[in-house]
C-alpha cells in the first residue's frame, strides 16, 4: 500500500457558497468543498447534493486553486470595505449626537480627533447692504424700506477668520427654518467681500429682490430634521467662501464665512 492519503482541504469561501472545481477539458463541477486524495479528488456536488470522486489527473487543480484564492481575496476585500463603511457610519452617528442644538454652521475639523474636538462652531458673520448709487449702508433685515436699485451684500474685511484645511471641507448645517442653503464663493474687493449682488425692484417693504450668487456645487446629506451635512463636489480653489441660508426673493441671507488657503 502506498503511504496513507494526504488530505488537502479547501474550505468553502463562505457558508453555503459554491466554487468551481475545474477539469482539464475546460468544464467544471460546482462544489462546496473538495479533498485531494492520492490519485483522486473527492468533492461535494452542490448540483446533486452528494459526495463524488473523480480521477486526479482529470482535474485542473492549479486553475481551481487560483480562482478560489482570487475569490477569497475579493471576499476579504469586500468584508474590509464593509467594516470600514460600518465604522464610518457609527462614527457619523456619534458625531451627529455631539452637534449642539443651536442653529448654525459647524466645521468638521477632522474625523481622527476625539469626538469633542471634531466640530468647530462657526461664528455667524455680520453683513451689510450697500446701495451702489449712494454708497448708503443699510442694516440687513432692517424693517426700514430698501432703496430700489443695485446693491450688494458685503462682509467687512478681505479674509475670514476661519481658515479650513484641505480643499473639500465638510460642514454640518443646523437650519433655523425650512429655507434654502448652500456654499457660495465671495468676490474680493478692497476691504470687503461681496456675498451677493442684488437688484431691488421696489421699496416700502416690498422686497422684490433678484439675487446673483456664485453658488458652489455641493453634496448634501440630511442627518436629522433641519440638520444637514454639506461638502463641495469638487476641490475648492484658494479664496473666500461662505455657507448661507436664505429665502429666494428676500433680503434675509444668514452667512457663516470661511477661507481656503492662506489669508496672506
Amino acid at each position: 500500500m502506498r503511504t496513507a492519503a494526504v488530505l488537502v482541504f479547501v474550505a468553502a469561501l463562505a457558508l453555503g457558497a459554491t466554487e468551481r472545481l475545474y477539469l482539464k477539458d475546460g468544464t467544471y463541477q460546482l462544489t462546496r468543498e473538495y479533498q485531494v486524495l492520492e490519485d483522486r479528488v473527492r468533492y461535494y456536488s452542490t448540483e446533486r447534493g452528494e459526495w463524488e470522486e473523480i480521477p486526479l489527473d482529470l482535474v485542473d487543480l492549479d486553475r481551481s486553486k487560483k480562482e478560489a484564492a482570487e475569490r477569497q481575496t475579493q471576499i476579504e476585500s469586500d468584508a474590509k470595505a464593509q467594516a470600514e463603511e460600518d465604522a464610518a457610519l457609527r462614527s457619523a452617528r456619534e458625531q451627529v449626537e455631539h452637534i449642539p442644538m443651536e442653529n448654525g454652521a459647524y466645521y468638521i475639523q477632522g474625523d481622527q480627533l476625539p469626538l469633542g474636538e471634531q466640530l468647530r462652531a462657526i461664528k455667524q458673520a455680520e453683513s451689510k447692504i450697500v446701495n451702489n448709487k449712494r454708497r448708503a449702508v443699510l442694516k440687513i433685515l432692517s424693517p426700514m424700506p430698501l432703496v430700489p436699485g443695485k446693491a450688494t451684500v458685503e462682509l467687512d474685511g478681505e479674509h475670514a477668520a476661519l481658515r479650513v484645511t484641505g480643499d473639500r471641507p465638510e460642514f454640518y448645517f443646523r437650519l433655523s427654518d425650512y429655507e434654502q442653503f448652500g456654499i457660495v464663493k465671495l468676490a474680493a474687493k478692497k476691504g470687503v467681500r461681496v456675498v451677493e449682488n442684488l437688484s431691488i425692484l421696489s421699496a416700502q417693504g416690498h422686497r422684490d429682490v433678484d439675487e446673483q450668487q456664485e453658488i458652489v456645487a455641493t453634496f448634501k446629506k440630511q442627518e436629522a430634521d433641519l440638520l444637514y451635512r454639506i461638502w463641495p463636489e469638487k476641490p475648492l480653489e484658494p479664496g473666500e467662501y461662505a455657507l448661507i441660508q436664505f429665502t429666494p426673493g428676500k433680503v434675509d441671507t444668514q452667512i457663516w464665512d470661511f477661507g481656503v488657503g492662506s489669508s496672506k
